[in-house]
């Protein structure tokens, strides 16, 4: 796929009338700042009013400073769309038809929590994978069938088009793009900066259906996933887990379950794959040792499990991912298709 962050680097996040704050915010954050760090071909940000009129946040009713209209939306290789005032408000017909014209030239489109209703109103998401904040999946899904809306996933990739969950899960979209323009280094930078971590595993249902453990239960659990973390090619049975955290096994489980919404086993299958990803994307390491070192036990396994997890192969991953200067000496052949 082209890759706009060096053809064309100018992104445009919409700003219009009862504005998303926290969503838009996302946007300037990443993409807004300058970074020296980053060389002369970062991305040039702009604010564009997605209608005339003033402009006002939807909380707080603060003023929204803008760089320009209807031709920044224009000229941009990606344009991002921070939430919508409403999932029933109508889109204006003039952004509507800016959208369709962006898209048919070939730009980004990438969108926050709620901001898919912009898209699907103008015909842009027909056939397409979408996700939207799990509040509103099943509205997205009545009133656009066409869409395959999947509500489980802090986003959905799908080339030109780019569909994220609820407010914060814009964060983990926004840098997925970095990442994908600039590679894991650059998206890993600005991270830090962020002070959150660079990816997060898993789906909408673990912060919607799990509460934050019990302090008491934290500090019982630590070490458990603590010796899970630091020895991801061992495997340690439920007796040998449940007495390290001096509970009986069924409390164990009981406990892990609602601390993490899972099992012992498929949290440290999530570690391992963790892991996996760092030393594809950082190191020459071979798919086999990778195997060996976050316990998969063998490359046929360990392909299984991170297809499984990433719709994508480990070698086309590292492919896609890999930091330049550590591509010396890593086997890249035989480059699967990715399966999305």
């Amino acid at each position: 796929m082209p890759n706009f962050a060096r053809s064309n680097p100018r992104v445009a996040v919409l700003a219009y009338d009862g504005l998303c704050l926290f969503e838009f915010g996302v946007a300037s954050e990443v993409f807004g700042l300058q970074r020296p760090e980053m060389g002369d071909n970062w991305y040039q940000f702009a604010v564009a009013a997605a209608e005339p009129g003033p402009l006002r946040s939807g909380i707080g009713n603060i003023a929204v400073s803008l760089d320009g209209g209807p031709e920044l939306i224009e000229n941009a290789g990606t344009i991002i769309i921070p939430g919508w005032r409403s999932a029933d408000a109508p889109v204006p017909p003039d952004l509507i038809k800016a959208l369709q014209s962006a898209h048919a030239r070939g730009a980004r489109l990438l969108t926050i929590c709620s901001g898919v209703f912009v898209l699907a109103a103008a015909g842009l998401l027909s056939g397409k994978s979408v996700t939207t904040h799990w509040r509103y999946a099943d509205i997205l899904k009545d009133r656009y069938p066409e869409l395959n809306v999947i509500p489980n996933v802090l986003y959905v990739d799908e080339g030109q088009i780019l569909t994220s969950a609820g407010s914060a899960a814009g964060i983990d979209l926004c840098l997925h793009l970095v990442r994908r323009d600039f590679g894991a280094k650059a998206a890993n930078s600005v991270a830090r900066r962020l002070v959150v971590p660079p990816h997060r595993d898993g789906g909408q249902a673990q912060f919607a259906e799990f509460a934050v453990p019990e302090v008491y239960e934290g500090s019982r659990l630590g070490p458990v996933f603590d010796e899970l973390r630091t020895n991801l090619a061992d495997t340690k049975t439920i007796r040998e887990l449940a007495r390290l955290a001096g509970m009986s096994e069924r409390t164990f489980l009981r406990r892990f379950q609602a601390a993490t919404g899972t099992t012992p086993s498929r949290w440290q299958t999530t570690e391992r794959l963790r892991q996996a990803r760092i030393l594809l994307e950082e190191t020459g390491t071979s798919i086999d040792q990778i195997a060996d070192l976050t316990g998969f036990g063998s490359a046929t396994n360990f392909r299984h499990h991170f297809r499984k997890a990433f719709q994508i192969t480990p070698t086309a991953y590292r492919s896609r991912f890999q930091a330049p200067d550590t591509r010396a000496g890593t086997d890249l052949t035989g480059i699967d298709n990715l399966c999305l």
